[in-house]
């Protein structure tokens, strides 16, 4: 058999240079169905009782359902993590459970957080 492939191929030096190209296109398709793919199989972690955590992903937080403050005295709200947050005085502070609710009290998003709409 193999004598018959090489009079189709020609040449011995064609023959092998066609069965390194058919090898390694083989290994290359091989090699990418054997890795799982990392997004398919969530991490665990397992504990000394045997008792397996699966780490999930961290639900997303719609814009809507962000938490805010915002000053009794003033007109804009914050984002928690903004440094116009941090300058509120704790006793006027006023928290709301979602932007809707802030714009609902007449407040306005503030110009220096970013992430606001």
């Amino acid at each position: 058999m193999k004598e018959k492939l090489k009079s189709l191929a020609g040449s011995e030096r064609v023959f092998v240079a066609v069965l390194l190209c058919v090898i390694g296109i083989v290994s290359f398709v091989l090699g990418r169905y054997s890795v799982v793919e990392p997004a398919s199989v969530p991490p665990s972690v397992e504990n000394r009782a045997g008792v397996v955590f699966i780490d999930t992903p961290d639900p997303v937080v719609q814009p809507d359902a962000t938490r805010v403050v915002a000053s009794k005295n003033g007109t804009k709200y914050h984002l928690l993590t903004c440094s116009g947050a941090k300058t509120i005085n704790e006793d006027n502070k006023i928290y709301f459970d979602s932007i809707n609710q802030a714009k609902a009290a007449g407040y306005g998003p503030a110009a220096n957080c970013g992430g606001l709409q």
